[in-house]
């Protein structure tokens, strides 16, 4: 009686599958075709034909070599938009990446660093992020690959665009910083229609229009404004706004800028100072008038640099100030001097500044370059010359 799965010695050989054997006088089974597993008795031991190799006398195995379960592989990637390295990226604009085959079910999305609000969608070999909020300017944005969503895990980056200057003169114009408003196309203020949230802020420059705030402004205050251009007048108002908030009045909007910027207009926290503007007039007598809000509303005689150590022409945002002060240079003469307790000091230009000096008269000629002052009106000024005020020199 044989046994399920196996021969006696006295049944007849039998082929199974398609092959088929032919038996040989000599006693070998030949197969003709093959395609499927075949099996053949013979005077000698039976050997499962797949598992037939050198006849080194051993027993033959037992089982058959099975290969492993495998997955498919992860899919390559194809490309990245922005493409990594970029620079000049807008801040909301999406990224796009595109694999060779469509993720695997459950495969991690990708990480933005700095995170920024958003959503990741899936169409195809196709991963695509839409940001509802904005990068931030000036920032490196980082996108991380990560293990299991592609075949191999990295990270790769984009720079994102600065603010504009427009943008900048319409925030600072809507926060009352410039002597400029700013109007959206309807004519309302443009700060009612600017979101309330710092991150929603737009570092791109929206439609409207700048106007005056006052009337009877110095030519000589308007012929420097100019929308979406850098200019004094700019620099000026960014100089006083980084000194409201503590930052370094440099007058350059860089990303701590625009985050104190966007903070504010979000808050509505407006300039409740007034605009005042500087004016000195080396026209003999010399003088100093004190502009403010469309109105002059103070003078005083002044002295100015004699030749050699002129009072350079031009407008200046103020850029230093002290309630006293040791003063040191050379005169054109040579002569070297050291004045302590120089009150009341307004720096805007290198080494000039406007402050009160104890001289017999004023109103011509007489200082290093400075701008000098009776020193009781010098106190009354110094109230009216914030830092970033800008003085123009005639």
């Amino acid at each position: 009686m044989s046994q399920k799965g196996r021969h006696s010695e006295q049944e007849k050989p039998e082929t199974r599958g398609r092959s088929r054997g032919v038996l040989l006088a000599t006693g070998f089974v030949v197969l003709v075709a093959t395609g499927g597993l075949a099996a053949a008795s013979t005077t000698g031991p039976v050997r499962h034909l797949l598992a037939i190799g050198p006849d080194d006398g051993g027993a033959p195995p037992t089982t058959l070599a099975v290969p492993a379960t495998t997955t498919a592989p992860l899919p390559t990637v194809v490309s990245i938009s922005p493409h990594p390295g970029s620079g000049g990226v807008a801040s909301n604009t999406p990224v796009t990446i595109v694999l060779s085959r469509p993720p695997a079910p459950g495969a991690p999305v990708p990480t933005l660093t700095p995170p920024v609000p958003g959503q990741w969608s899936v169409n195809g070999t196709t991963l695509t992020f839409i940001p509802t909020g904005r990068y931030q300017p000036w920032s490196k944005e980082e996108i991380t690959l990560p293990v299991g969503l592609a075949a191999t895990s990295a990270t790769v980056s984009f720079s994102v665009q600065g603010v504009s200057v427009l943008r900048s003169e319409q925030l600072l114009a809507e926060l009352g910083y410039l002597p400029v408003g700013f109007t959206s196309p309807d004519g309302q203020p443009g700060l009612e229609s600017e979101p309330t949230v710092a991150s929603s802020v737009s570092p791109t420059a929206e439609p409207g229009s700048f106007s005056w705030r006052f009337s009877n402004i110095p030519s000589s205050l308007t012929s420097q404004w100019a929308p979406g251009q850098d200019n004094v007048v700019l620099q000026g108002a960014v100089m006083q706004f980084e000194s409201d908030y503590g930052l370094i009045d440099d007058g350059v909007v860089g990303p701590a800028v625009w985050q104190a910027l966007a903070q504010a207009v979000a808050s509505r926290q407006m300039d409740g100072s007034p605009y005042d503007y500087l004016v000195v007039s080396e026209a003999i007598p010399e003088q100093l008038s004190v502009w403010r809000d469309g109105d002059y509303i103070f003078s005083t005689p002044v002295n100015t640099g004699v030749a050699g150590a002129v009072t350079a022409l031009g407008t200046f945002p103020v850029y230093a100030r002290y309630l006293t002060t040791t003063m040191t240079g050379t005169d054109p003469d040579g002569y070297h001097y050291v004045a302590p307790d120089v009150p009341w000091v307004a720096y805007f230009n290198g080494g000039d500044a406007v402050h009160g000096y104890p001289r017999a008269s004023y109103g011509w000629p007489q200082s290093n370059g400075c701008v000098e002052l009776p020193l009781s009106n010098a106190q009354v000024v110094y109230g009216m010359d914030p830092i970033g005020t800008l003085v123009t020199v005639e």
